[in-house]
Formats: C-alpha cells, sequence, structure tokens
C-alpha cells in the first residue's frame, strides 16, 4: 500500500532560481558615483531607465517613488505602457543627460507610473518569449516580399501592444506592404528601426579575434570613425581579413592605442627621405615606434638585410644631408641588433635571503653613521674643554 501511495504522488518540478540583477555587469549601467549621500541630498525627479540591448531613456518620477537601481519599473509609452530596469539615479541624471545632449523640457518628459506588478512582470516574459520567433517569421515575410533588407532582432513593448524591428539595409528600403502583413500576423503596432553593422554586432553580441567578448556587446555605448589611418600609425599590414571585425567594418580597439602612437611619433623625422651614405643609400622599410628605431636595406622595394637606426641617428644624417654631407661611420644600433643576447639568471633577485642581504646592508650603513656621529661628538666635547 505504502509503495502504491507513494508511486500515486504527482511529482513536482525542481525550482529553477531567478537570476539575481548585478548592476555594473551591463554596460547600459552608469556608476553612481554619488549613491552614499543620504537620501533628502539625492534628487530622484528623473531617472534613467535601460530596456532591452542599448535603448535607455529618461523619465519623470511623478509619484516619488523610492527607486533604486536595479528595480523594474512600469514607465509611459505610446500607446500603453513598458517595462525596464532603472539604471541610474540622483543627481547625476541630468549630467548624463547633458553628456547625451538630451534636454526636452519638463513637460516633455515622459512618466514613470509604478514599480511592476507580477502581473506586469508575467507579461512581460511573455513578450520576451515572442521575440525570437517572430523575429524568424518576419525575415521569411520579407525575403518573400523580395526586400534587400536583414531583420536582425525585434523588441516587444512590455505590454505587448507594440513591437520594434531592427533592420539592416544597404539601401532605401519601401517597406510599407510589410508593416501591413507585421500587423496582420502578429496583431502589435510596428515600428521600424534602421540601424548599422556595428549596432547589430552590439545587439547581437560574439567573441572577437582576442578571444574576448566583443567590445560593442560589453562596455561601447558610442561608435567613434576608425579608418585605415589607424593602422597606418600604428604599422599595422592593411589587410582587410585582420583588420575587420564581426560586423565586417575595422574593429574598433584600432582606436585604442592611437593617440597615443600619435604622441610618440610627433617629433619623429620623415620616413620619405633616403639616408645618403659615402658607400651606400639606405631606404626606409619599417619602424617601431615606442623603441624609437627606423628599419632600412639597401633596395627601396625589398626587405632584405634590415639594419636599425635610432631615430635620434637619422635624425643627424638627415641634417647632414640637407648640408651635402654623406657621413661614412658605423652605426652603434646595427651592432647591438645583430649581437646574440646574454643568457642571465632570471630568479637571481628572488633567492629567499634577498631581504636578510638588504637587511644587513641597513645595518652595516648604520653602524657606520653612528660610529661617525661618536667621532663628530668626541671632537666636540675636545673643542669645548
Amino acid at each position: 500500500m505504502e509503495d502504491n501511495r507513494q508511486q500515486n504522488k504527482p511529482e513536482t518540478e525542481p525550482k529553477v532560481a531567478e537570476p539575481a540583477y548585478c548592476p555594473g555587469l551591463n554596460k547600459l549601467d552608469s556608476y553612481n558615483w554619488l549613491k552614499n549621500l543620504p537620501p533628502e541630498v539625492t534628487d530622484n525627479e528623473i531617472v534613467e531607465v535601460r530596456f532591452k540591448n542599448t535603448r535607455k531613456g529618461f523619465y519623470r518620477n511623478v509619484n516619488n517613488l523610492r527607486l533604486e537601481i536595479g528595480d523594474i519599473v512600469a514607465v509611459e509609452a505610446s500607446p500603453g505602457h513598458d517595462i525596464g530596469r532603472v539604471s541610474l539615479t540622483g543627481p547625476l541624471v541630468l549630467k548624463q543627460m547633458k553628456k547625451l545632449k538630451v534636454i526636452p523640457p519638463l513637460e516633455e518628459i515622459k512618466k514613470i507610473y509604478r514599480k511592476a506588478k507580477p502581473v506586469d512582470l508575467e507579461k512581460w516574459e511573455e513578450a520576451k518569449k515572442l521575440e525570437i520567433p517572430t523575429m524568424l517569421k518576419s525575415r521569411k515575410i520579407a525575403e518573400s516580399l523580395n526586400l534587400n533588407m536583414k531583420i536582425s532582432d525585434v523588441e516587444y513593448q512590455g505590454d505587448k501592444t507594440k513591437a520594434i524591428f531592427y533592420y539592416i539595409a544597404d539601401e532605401r528600403v519601401d517597406f510599407r506592404q510589410l508593416i501591413k502583413i507585421l500587423a496582420e500576423e502578429f496583431k502589435v503596432r510596428i515600428e521600424m528601426r534602421q540601424i548599422g553593422a556595428r549596432q547589430e554586432a552590439g545587439r547581437i553580441g560574439g567573441i572577437g579575434s582576442c578571444g574576448r567578448e566583443l567590445c560593442c556587446s560589453t562596455f561601447i555605448t558610442n561608435f567613434s570613425s576608425v579608418t585605415t589611418t589607424h593602422a597606418r600609425y600604428q604599422e599595422l599590414t592593411l589587410n582587410p581579413q585582420k583588420l575587420a571585425g564581426q560586423c565586417g567594418k575595422l574593429k574598433c580597439c584600432l582606436s585604442y592605442e592611437f593617440d597615443c602612437y600619435v604622441d610618440a611619433q610627433k617629433n619623429f623625422p620623415p620616413r620619405d627621405v633616403p639616408l645618403e651614405l659615402a658607400d651606400r643609400t639606405l631606404y626606409f622599410q619599417k619602424m617601431e615606434v615606442h623603441k624609437a628605431i627606423y628599419w632600412y636595406s639597401k633596395e627601396p622595394n625589398t626587405a632584405a638585410n634590415l639594419m636599425s637606426i635610432s631615430v635620434d641617428k637619422v635624425r643627424e644624417i638627415q641634417e647632414l644631408n640637407q648640408k651635402g654631407i654623406k657621413p661614412d661611420f658605423l652605426f652603434a644600433s646595427e651592432e647591438s641588433w645583430n649581437e646574440e643576447p646574454l643568457a642571465g639568471d632570471l630568479l637571481e633577485d628572488n633567492s629567499i635571503t634577498r631581504f636578510d642581504r638588504q637587511q644587513m646592508a641597513n645595518e652595516e650603513l648604520k653602524q657606520q653613521k653612528d660610529s661617525q656621529n661618536r667621532k663628530r661628538k668626541k671632537h666636540h666635547d675636545r673643542r669645548k674643554n
């Protein structure tokens, strides 16, 4: 009987813990430097709210709700309401608005209705589950209409009354017929929003050639223009396969160290001027910026038998050439770069007794100073007597 009772018991599904919100781990979160200020000092009249991926907005806290970073709120939308997370509160919101150049009149800023209720959260989760099937189905519809566009992402509003379709297109697309079909198919209000290849990579994410997660999907919010000039200043080979990222454009990381390379090369001599020596003419091939070394060869179009010359030496030779002098001397850098490196003990300074030796040396130095002070004192006492 007991076995039958155990068999008839309904099996309970294991509860899955909800993912905890970790502020600061999302690229749309802003660090609140003034979070430790007392509540009466902070001003929560305007709050920054983030939505899916890169979408943010500023809303008025008309009901004076006590909001903190990570709270889920229902905000005003057209039509209906939307659900998002609070990403910044306090006086830093106004600084953020000035930084983004978003300063509308206070009456035009949309409102925060309330903190999200369980019913709002359920409808929000249902809307998020519809996004991927909607995106795949809308791609087939766009393909059937022979539209030269790619729908890369879909974002439902929190109340499931509106959907934003993000698409990529090289040319202008007439999608009026597509909007009619999508509205009839999904029974929601349709909004089409065009994005670029970099924005698509930031929304989708991925792993770069460096082995890390894409910068545009982790911390980059504003894309700066990157050109082949960035690669030339850093002495990189102009290979499109190596310089292009997942989006097909030049990698954003080419601009990270660009200013450093430009500053290092401000006082470098010109590279297109060959060096005239008494017995040969040297032509520039490449350089090492941070070592301040130019590499030259005897032939202008071949990089064989390269020799390294310091930047200061190159400047000196060019100044002599301008005066009509062709120097004839051996470059110290040429000899040093051809020498084999000397093997040394890498752990010489990591012995266990290295601190003892230093302590003994300090004690000896202290004893010498004490003895000198005693001698001076004796000499002073003698003179006094």
